[in-house]
């Protein structure tokens, strides 16, 4: 099982990581706080202070075609954001 899939680079996610030192990645959804910790402090080798994950629920989707209306969803994933000790990093490209 991959953990850690991805990290979200949003506006949001980044104002997070420039006033609090809080970074976020999508993560599988049966992965729990312990792996998810474990998985990002061995790779990019940071001290992990807080941990929080939620569920993110997809978004009813809908467009025009010629075949008419298509609806659908987009599908739900699981966020973790964490708080890494003072002074630390995550450089997101150094592991690529």
């Amino acid at each position: 099982m991959e953990i850690l899939q991805k990290p979200i680079l949003t506006e949001k996610a980044s104002a997070l990581t420039e006033k609090a030192n809080r970074f976020t990645f999508q993560v599988d959804h049966r992965a729990n706080k312990l792996q998810i910790k474990k998985a990002i402090e061995q790779m990019y080798g940071v001290t992990i202070v807080a941990l929080n994950t939620m569920v993110v629920q997809g978004k009813a989707k809908t467009r025009n075609t010629k075949a008419g209306l298509v609806t659908g969803r987009s599908p739900k994933y699981k966020k973790a954001i964490v708080t890494l000790k003072d002074g630390e990093t995550i450089d997101y490209y150094a592991n690529i």
